[in-house]
């Protein structure tokens, strides 16, 4: 895509999706932190679901550093993999206290070195929290990335790297929320609208889906 293409992408996807927040609850850094590690492979609603209860039972990362796997499994049980996560917030909130004063590090770096903690949920701390620029690559983004034909990258960090290169730094954080709107939005996995979809004179992929709405394939 040429400049001027990915520009009003961009702004049409401005104009559809006006909010630029992760859909996470969370009051302070470490709530967004924990919340993001929690929303692996499974959806924010139903982070958002657990995480009252378990951020009054362990507000802090002093709180959580003194309890056990066993102690928070309760709190998360309904998501998956929540056995390993529980490990993980322990792990992480254990080694914000011992190596950064009980404070969420503003380093990427140190935020991946923490447990549980990969390249997507330390951009989405950076962003969110923090306002640095950052694009974090979950599925929707990939997925939507892709079949604009803005990356043909075959891993997340490909296609983040190929999405810095396209997108301009300023609205990379922004960016990273309106491509996840229109993924949960418009563009699915399975059967995206694109019939619907205000970006289908620009999107490349268009086309092909609706030949099959059409034909039946």
């Amino acid at each position: 895509m040429v400049s001027a293409q990915v520009d009003e992408v961009l702004a049409r996807l401005a104009r559809a999706y006006p909010s630029t927040k992760t859909a996470l609850h969370w009051e302070t850094p470490f709530q967004l932190l924990v919340a993001t590690v929690l929303s692996a492979q499974t959806t924010d609603q139903a982070v958002n679901k657990v995480t009252p209860a378990l951020f009054a039972r362990f507000p802090t990362p002093e709180a959580l550093a003194q309890a056990t796997p066993e102690d928070v499994e309760p709190y998360i049980q309904t998501l998956g993999l929540y056995r390993n996560k529980a490990r993980h917030l322990v792990g992480l909130a254990r080694k914000l206290v011992a190596n950064y004063g009980g404070e969420v590090p503003r380093d990427r770096e140190a935020l991946e070195s923490l447990p549980g903690v990969g390249r997507k949920t330390a951009n989405v701390v950076l962003a969110n929290a923090f306002g640095y620029p950052a694009i974090a690559v979950d599925t929707h983004v990939f997925r939507v990335a892709r079949r604009l034909g803005w990356s043909q990258g075959r891993d997340p960090y490909q296609v983040e790297k190929d999405l810095m290169n396209l997108i301009p730094r300023d609205l990379w954080a922004p960016a990273h929320h309106w491509l996840i709107h229109h993924g949960r939005q418009v563009c699915h996995a399975r059967r995206p609208r694109c019939e619907a979809c205000f970006l289908k004179d620009l999107c490349p992929s268009a086309s092909l889906f609706l030949k099959e709405v059409s034909t039946g394939e």
